[in-house]
């Protein structure tokens, strides 16, 4: 069964789900998807049906390998396609996520591929995540999140996971971005903010923001 453009939305947030929790709740899906609670079991019965999803008894549901299979084509064509707004386009970094959900559903692989050679075959969005490959594999960053960083330690950002514009926005104008690097300078105690040393200058960041951070510590 081919799945729907609904389906497949679905199976994408379910995987992103899982990257932070092995099981996936219906209350999560509802809040990222922005759907009414009702919509979701609806549409979980119709990807367990589909062999999509499994249940797991009184924590939720979790991607079989050819469910883990669709998200990742999905993940594939919505990854190349921000690519491709930010570098033929020229939107910003903070556009790319919200256009690519809208002309996503239109999308299929040739289109895709075509979009990935003209981007000369990136691996990673412009928000940091890696993209991928045509049959499914994915290089997952060895990587890990800023706020578990302590004073003195350095190293590069490797991803950025948020797609609020204004979040995005704010990154940008501090210069905290992918492949960017920096140093931990100070850090108040009990999760109070971070200080950080990016090229010549300091920035402070409030807990809640730095967790949307990931790093690659340097050795």
């Amino acid at each position: 069964m081919e799945p729907s453009a609904a389906m497949r939305e679905y199976l994408a947030e379910i995987y992103r789900l899982q990257q932070d929790s092995p099981t996936v709740s219906t209350t999560s899906l509802a809040d990222r998807l922005n759907v009414s609670a009702p919509a979701v079991p609806r549409m979980l019965k119709r990807l367990k049906s589909a062999g999509y999803v499994k249940h797991v008894p009184y924590q939720g549901v979790e991607l079989t390998d050819l469910g883990r299979l669709e998200a990742l084509t999905e993940i594939r064509r919505h990854r190349i396609l921000e690519v491709f707004l930010v570098q033929v386009m020229g939107f910003t970094w903070d556009e790319a996520h919200d256009h690519a959900d809208a002309l996503g559903p239109g999308l299929n692989d040739t289109i895709t591929q075509r979009m990935a050679e003209m981007t000369d075959f990136p691996s990673r969005c412009p928000h940091g995540e890696p993209i991928p490959d045509e049959t499914g594999n994915v290089s997952e960053p060895q990587d890990i999140g800023l706020i578990s960083l302590s004073v003195g330690q350095k190293g590069t950002f490797s991803r950025v996971r948020t797609h609020e514009p204004e979040k995005l926005r704010y990154f940008a104008s501090l210069g905290l971005v992918p492949d960017a690097s920096f140093e931990v300078v100070g850090r108040a105690p009990f999760n109070g903010p971070m200080r950080l040393r990016v090229g010549k200058d300091e920035v402070v960041l409030g807990i809640e923001l730095a967790k949307s951070l990931w790093v690659i510590r340097e050795a």
